[in-house]
This record gives C-alpha cells, structure tokens and sequence, in this order.
C-alpha cells in the first residue's frame, strides 16, 4: 500500500499529440497515477489552440515538491509543463 495522499493536478502546456500513457508514464515516476484526463481546445476550424490534462495521483508532499521541482516549466513534447494542485470546479462548489 502506497502512503501518500490523493492529489488532483492541473498539467498546463501540453503538446497537442500527448497520450495518456505519457502523462502515466511521466508522472508515474512520483507516485501512483490512478487517472488521466487530456483537454483539448479547438479553433472555429478545428485546430488545436490549447491542450491541458488533469492527473489523479497518489502522492507524498516530498515527492509532490519534487515532482513540481523537476517537472514545472520544463519542455517536453512539444510543450512547456504547467504543474499545480488542480482547483475546485465551480459546478462541484455549487452542489455542496
């Protein structure tokens, strides 16, 4: 059993052609990587303008700094990460 804590990120600057199994793969060397979920925004004509993932992840702080440390305005893929902790959707603050 891992002992970190459930963390949420926010991962900004994607290049438009990542996968999943990037973001597991990369990520998955600073804790365990439950979920992946790749944004992609769109032009009027269908070209991609912005992609951006969120990563469910099973963390330590220390690996999390770490993983922040190494990884956050760093280029990879054709992009320049963006790492934080992912903020609360303001649909999921409205249900509470």
């Amino acid at each position: 059993m891992f002992n970190g804590y459930f963390k949420r990120l926010y991962v900004g600057g994607l290049g438009h052609t990542i996968s999943q199994k990037d973001l597991r793969d990369r990520f998955g060397k600073f804790g365990e990587v439950s979920d992946v979920e790749i944004i992609t925004r769109n032009d009027e004509y269908g070209a991609p303008l912005k992609t951006f993932g969120y990563i469910n992840i099973n963390i330590t702080d220390s690996d999390f700094k770490r993983c922040v440390t190494v990884l956050n305005k760093s280029k990879w893929k054709g992009g320049t990460l963006q790492i934080e902790l992912a903020k609360e959707s303001f649909l999921h603050r409205s249900f509470l």
